[in-house]
C-alpha cells in the first residue's frame, strides 16, 4: 500500500513505525476517555506480524510530512465467517480529523478487503466515537451483535459484493 490523500502518505506499516502507531491510538483513545490496553485490545498494534501480517492481514500508517498521525488495518476473523474480517485500529490524531480522510481510508479497507477475496466486514466500537459511528453507519455498516472487546459496546457488519 502506498497512496496519497492530500498531503497525507498512506502505507504499509514497517516495523520502525511501532512506538509511533501506538502513541496515536493511545492518545486517540485517551481524548474520549478510553483506555490504552497494551495486554489487551491494543495488543495487536504491539505484535503487528503476530496479529495482521502473518495471518493475510494489512496494517497502514498515515504520514502528514514524515510524521505517523494515523492508523488503519483489518485482518481475516475465522470466528465471524468463512469469508469475515474485522477493520481494527481506525484511528487519526486530531490535527487529522474532519478532512474526509476516515472516509478515505475506509473505502481504501473495504477495496483492498474485496480484492484479498473477503466479503462481509465487522467493525466494534464505542459509543463515545462519535465519528466514527457516524462513518459507518453513513457508509453502510449495519448494527449487529457479537461485542467482543471490552470498552467497545456496539458492532457492525457491511456485506462486500464484486
Amino acid at each position: 500500500m502506498n497512496k496519497q490523500y492530500g498531503n497525507y502518505k498512506i502505507r504499509s506499516w514497517q516495523p520502525d513505525d511501532r512506538q509511533a502507531a501506538a502513541e496515536v491510538i493511545k492518545y486517540a483513545l485517551a481524548e474520549y476517555g478510553l483506555g490504552w490496553e497494551p495486554d489487551g485490545a491494543d495488543r495487536d498494534v504491539l505484535l503487528v506480524e503476530e496479529y495482521y501480517l502473518d495471518r493475510d492481514g494489512e496494517f497502514w500508517v498515515i504520514e502528514d510530512r514524515g510524521e505517523i498521525v494515523g492508523t488503519s488495518a483489518y485482518y481475516p476473523d475465522p470466528y465471524r465467517g468463512e469469508n469475515a474480517v474485522e477493520i481494527r485500529k481506525m484511528y487519526l490524531s486530531a490535527r487529522a480529523r474532519g478532512k474526509g480522510l476516515g472516509k478515505y481510508l475506509l473505502g481504501e479497507l473495504e477495496r483492498s478487503i474485496l480484492a484479498h477475496g473477503y466479503h462481509e466486514i465487522w467493525i466494534e466500537t464505542a459509543s463515545v466515537l462519535t465519528s466514527a459511528v457516524k462513518l459507518y453507519e453513513a457508509n453502510g455498516y449495519q448494527p449487529a451483535t457479537g461485542v467482543e472487546t471490552v470498552r467497545c459496546d456496539r458492532v457492525y457488519v457491511k456485506h462486500l459484493h464484486a
